[in-house]
């Protein structure tokens, strides 16, 4: 039986394209399952993180330009399931912040990826992103880093 599908957020979408720490584990772990799992904003980041990556010359211009193309092509080729942005997931966003403590950080575009993962029915989510994981447990959702092998 194949793994279950994860869902990844951006940190971790990212390392398919990128030789950032840890990129084996999350390219491991995303080959073992049918696909990725994601928001559907995470195409939006995805394509801003290999551009900041060139700005900040860790990446050449025409590396760069291919790992856009990969990604286009695995976009294309359905190795991840866009999850949409609906109502439900907005109104599931603003119950889990109504409710949590104020102690919790959590920013914008984390909180659209941990409700639209909790809304879609999953029970875990993928990241390295350590205020991304601490953050999970307001959606009743478990935080799962395999670079550093947490859970939260």
């Amino acid at each position: 039986m194949p793994a279950e599908e994860p869902f990844f957020d951006t940190s971790y979408l990212v390392r398919l394209y990128l030789e950032d720490v840890g990129f084996e584990a999350v390219r491991e772990r995303a080959a073992a399952g049918p696909s990725v799992a994601a928001a559907w904003h995470a195409q939006a980041e995805v394509a801003a993180t290999l551009h900041r990556a060139f700005r900040e010359r860790r990446m050449a211009s025409d590396v760069f330009r291919a790992a856009l193309d990969q990604f286009a092509c695995d976009r294309e080729a359905g190795l991840f399931r866009w999850l949409p942005l609906t109502p439900d997931v907005q109104r599931r966003l603003e119950k889990a912040l109504r409710d949590a403590s104020a102690s919790v950080f959590i920013r914008g575009a984390d909180a659209l990826h941990l409700a639209c993962a909790a809304e879609h029915g999953f029970r875990a989510v993928y990241s390295n992103d350590r205020h991304f994981l601490a953050a999970a447990g307001v959606f009743g959702i478990k935080g799962i880093d395999i670079v550093s092998g947490s859970e939260w």
